[in-house]
């Protein structure tokens, strides 16, 4: 019975919708997925069932009035050991995201505060789905930054000592007018910068999935539902069209090794068949979209809930696209993989 009452306050269910954003922030980085990407997911599903351990003691007096068989208002759970669960992720996941190195860890803890800035203080004001918003956008944005963390550090010594090394050259070196190489932060930044489009396209479905839930508990809303299905549409479009190549996003984009004539970067047309581009955007529609109609349709709570949870579902396929859209379609398919599994404890879980 414990066990099944930490299931259900964790929200295990939806866990499957966390690690691609990771996977999506490495492709639209334009790197291939390696162990800063797997800390990633690390520090992403502690740092997301930390908000979820947070939400419910935050809600829990909200909780014994509208739905007193969640696990703190059933007295399953004492809220003091969910404050202590949420206290522990978050640093379980801040420690992850350091060991991918320090621009991860910025990221990482930009995404705790959101979280529990969301939980304790943002989430009943209109700022609410802004900062849910943000938080995906960020998760997404930790992908893109732990992911090749290790060789931008070892890029960076290893000029570092080439420096140290013909330091007598120095002062020849800067009459010329030559430069050194980017730092750390630097390319940090330009990984950042590429993977911002999807970040901005994942943010805005969580944007609207999160308007929609705050009125599943009384339901009799069309307006948050329709809204939401209009964003679907427009996402499922923006998704569709061709991304920059994925190598942009880098400093040394299209830059061939020494020695080798410049080659412009791939783009998406080259190496990602439509075909599973196209289907992979039909099936996130496909699975937001009808649980939206039907909300707008008829909006009551048991509606609109499922609303919710196809939305938060369709978020699996939406990575997907997002990776598929910058080249990685391997990455795309190792995220569509989670969906039967996502399916399956969703039966046993509520998502909501």
């Amino acid at each position: 019975m414990t066990v099944r009452a930490w299931a259900e306050l964790l929200r295990v269910s939806a866990l499957f919708t966390v690690p691609g954003d990771a996977l999506a922030g490495a492709a639209a980085s334009g790197r291939r997925p390696d162990r800063g990407t797997a800390l990633a997911v690390g520090a992403s599903l502690c740092l997301y069932e930390a908000g979820m351990a947070l939400n419910d003691w935050a809600d829990r007096d909200e909780d014994a009035v509208d739905r007193p068989h969640r696990p703190i208002p059933s007295g399953r759970i004492a809220p003091g050991a969910a404050l202590a669960a949420a206290g522990a992720l978050t640093a379980a996941g801040l420690g992850l995201a350091a060991r991918a190195g320090r621009p991860a860890l910025a990221v990482a803890t930009g995404l705790a505060a959101t979280v529990w800035a969301y939980d304790l203080r943002l989430k009943h004001t209109p700022a609410g789905p802004a900062a849910m918003a943000a938080a995906r956008g960020l998760d997404l944005l930790l992908g893109a930054t732990a992911t090749g963390a290790a060789k931008r550090a070892a890029g960076q010594g290893s000029r570092a000592g080439s420096a140290s090394r013909t330091a007598s050259g120095a002062s020849a070196a800067t009459a010329s007018g030559s430069r050194t190489g980017p730092g750390p932060a630097s390319g940090s930044r330009g990984f950042v910068s590429g993977a911002l489009p999807a970040a901005g396209l994942l943010g805005a479905h969580t944007y609207a999935v999160t308007a929609v839930s705050r009125h599943e508990a009384q339901g009799g809303s069309t307006t948050a539902p329709l809204a939401a299905l209009a964003v679907t549409a427009a996402l499922g479009a923006a998704a569709l069209r061709e991304q920059r190549g994925p190598g942009d996003a880098s400093p040394d984009a299209g830059r061939g090794r020494k020695g080798e004539p410049h080659r412009p970067p791939a783009t998406p047309a080259s190496t990602t068949p439509r075909l599973l581009l196209t289907a992979l955007t039909g099936s996130y529609f496909r699975t937001a979209a009808g649980p939206l109609l039907h909300a707008a349709l008829n909006p009551s709570p048991p509606l609109t809930q499922r609303a919710v949870g196809g939305g938060i579902r369709a978020m699996i396929p939406l990575q997907a696209a997002l990776a598929a859209r910058a080249g990685a379609a391997a990455s795309g398919l190792a995220v569509m993989g989670l969906v039967p599994l996502a399916r399956t404890l969703a039966r046993k879980v509520s998502l909501t």
